[in-house]
C-alpha cells in the first residue's frame, strides 16, 4: 500500500509539475475511490498541500511576485469561512453522523466545477480583453475580493479543493495582473488557507501522517521532473486531459 501511494503521489506530482493544475482535485477523489475515509482524505490532502505550497511560496517571495494586499483581502474572507465550513462538518458528524456523505457529494459537484475552471483557465486566459472589473484598482474592489475569499474559502474547508484553480479563475476575470504575480499571489494565499484548514483537521484527528509522508515521497520528485520538462511539452492538451479526468472523478462521487 505504501509503494502504491508513493507511486500515486509521483504521478500526481508529475502532472502538477507538467501542467500547473489538478493537485488536490486529482488526489482527494482518488484517495476516496481507493477506500480512504472522506474526512481523512480531505484533512490529509490539506496538510500535504500546505507542505508542497510552502516551497512555491518561498520561491515567489524571493522573486517578489506576490501582491500582499490581495493576499490579505482574500485571507480576510477565506480563512474565517474555511473555519466555519470545517466546524459545520464536525457539528453535522456529531449531531447527524452524515459528515462523510456531505463531503463525498460536495466533492463530486465541486470537482465538476473545478474541471470547468481549468478548461476556462487553459483556453480563455490569454484571450480576455481588459473588462471594467479588471481596470478598477484593487482599493475599489476590497469588498468583492473579501467576498471571493469567503465563497471559495468555504469550498476549500469543506472539500480541500479549489485553493488554486478557483481563485486563479477569479483573478483572471476580475483583476489585471502579470501571470507571475497572479501565480505567486495565488500560491501565497493558498498556503495560508490550507495551513489553517489543515491545522483544524489535525485538531479533529482527520489526518493520516503516514499517508502524507508517502505522498510527499512520490510527489516531490514528480513535481521536479514534470516542471523540468514542462517547457518542452504542449501543456494545453494535457491540461484538457487532466480536466476531463477530474470531471469523471466528480461524476463518480455524486
Amino acid at each position: 500500500m505504501s509503494i502504491g501511494i508513493t507511486l500515486m503521489g509521483l504521478f500526481v506530482g508529475f502532472l502538477v509539475g507538467l501542467t500547473g493544475v489538478g493537485g488536490a482535485a486529482l488526489l482527494t477523489p482518488v484517495l476516496i475511490l481507493i477506500g480512504v475515509n472522506p474526512s481523512i482524505a480531505v484533512g490529509t490532502d490539506l496538510v500535504y498541500n500546505s507542505i508542497t505550497k510552502f516551497f512555491g511560496l518561498f520561491q515567489h517571495w524571493r522573486q517578489k511576485t506576490v501582491n500582499y494586499q490581495m493576499v490579505k483581502l482574500l485571507a480576510l474572507g477565506s480563512i474565517p469561512s474555511a473555519v466555519v465550513a470545517i466546524g459545520s462538518l464536525h457539528y453535522f458528524e456529531a449531531s447527524y453522523h452524515n459528515q462523510e456523505q456531505i463531503i463525498r457529494h460536495s466533492l463530486g459537484y465541486i470537482l465538476i466545477f473545478v474541471s470547468l475552471a481549468i478548461i476556462i483557465r487553459t483556453f480563455v486566459e490569454k484571450k480576455l480583453r481588459p473588462n471594467r472589473w479588471q481596470l478598477k484598482p484593487l482599493k475599489e474592489k476590497k469588498l468583492l475580493t473579501i467576498f471571493i475569499g469567503c465563497l471559495f474559502g468555504f469550498i476549500v474547508g469543506l472539500t480541500s479543493l479549489g485553493s488554486g484553480s478557483l481563485f486563479a479563475v477569479a483573478m483572471i476575470y476580475l483583476y489585471q495582473m502579470k501571470t507571475s504575480e497572479m501565480v505567486g499571489t495565488d500560491i501565497t494565499h493558498a498556503f495560508l488557507l490550507v495551513t489553517v484548514a489543515g491545522l483544524l483537521h489535525i485538531s479533529y484527528g482527520n489526518v493520516n501522517y503516514m499517508l502524507v509522508g508517502n505522498l510527499l515521497l512520490g510527489s516531490i520528485p514528480g513535481v521536479l521532473v514534470g516542471s523540468s520538462i514542462s517547457a518542452k511539452v504542449p501543456t494545453r492538451p494535457l491540461r484538457t486531459i487532466v480536466a476531463v479526468l477530474i470531471f469523471v472523478s466528480g461524476l463518480k462521487l455524486i
